[in-house]
């Protein structure tokens, strides 16, 4: 890391580097050893998820982990999964992405007033992280969303992500309950800090391939997202 890396460059370099939760690093790593045949060429990522995005992001898309075969290959969130088939065209068609197709962390990708995280940074069994493993990511976040100083909005994928961002509120004095604070898709709450949170169902195969979330519906989110952050 370069002298003149900002914060948020030696942040994701600190994530990328992370050896905490010893399960996790372990799985990681075994995936990427014996890969899946389809990608028996790829030289997997295999390490922690670094963040991407614009960092004068005004909306933060918030996820749940990367996926084994997907961003633990890749190195890029959503990318090179079936969540990041349905998300980034909807992230291109709202005006927040470069282009519709995400293929590796090489393929020309930007993002524009937007910044992806999740709460989880490694691939975990099963897309289940113990309560422990998201205890043990949770200062990532804490940290990064104090480097995003021109956040306004943070779109919320999934039940755990959600309250993962709740978990944050409540740490940072923003939130002392969680009274009326209920997730379902195009919920919408603010914070004391002023933040805007929207709720939204994940972008999984399990979601999008039986309608449960459909494009319309997604694009709806980020429509809304833009127009509270202030994008037009």
């Amino acid at each position: 890391m370069t002298k003149s890396a900002s914060p948020l460059q030696v942040l994701n370099a600190g994530i990328a580097g992370c050896e905490r939760c010893e399960r996790l690093r372990s799985y990681c790593a075994e995936v990427a050893r014996t890969r899946r045949r389809a990608y028996a060429e790829w030289e997997y990522w295999g390490r922690p998820v670094p963040s991407f995005g614009d960092e004068t992001a005004r909306v933060l898309v918030l996820g749940l982990a990367p996926g084994a075969h997907g961003s633990n290959r890749t190195g890029r969130p959503f990318t090179g999964d079936g969540s990041g088939e349905f998300l980034y065209p909807v992230l291109h068609e709202a005006g927040f992405a470069s282009q519709a197709r995400a293929e590796s962390r090489d393929d020309g990708m930007r993002l524009d007033g937007l910044w992806i995280s999740a709460v989880v940074r490694c691939a975990p069994p099963g897309n289940k992280p113990t309560v422990e493993e998201l205890r043990m990511c949770a200062s990532w976040l804490d940290e990064e969303m104090t480097l995003l100083a021109d956040l306004r909005v943070v779109v919320c994928l999934g039940r755990i992500a959600f309250d993962g961002l709740l978990g944050w509120a409540r740490r940072t004095g923003q939130l002392t309950g969680r009274a009326g604070f209920t997730f379902g898709h195009g919920a919408e709450f603010s914070l004391a800090g002023g933040l805007t949170v929207i709720a939204s169902y994940h972008p999984s195969l399990q979601n999008t391939n039986t309608g449960k979330l459909t494009r319309p519906m997604f694009l709806e989110i980020f429509k809304r997202a833009r127009v509270v952050a202030g994008l037009g």
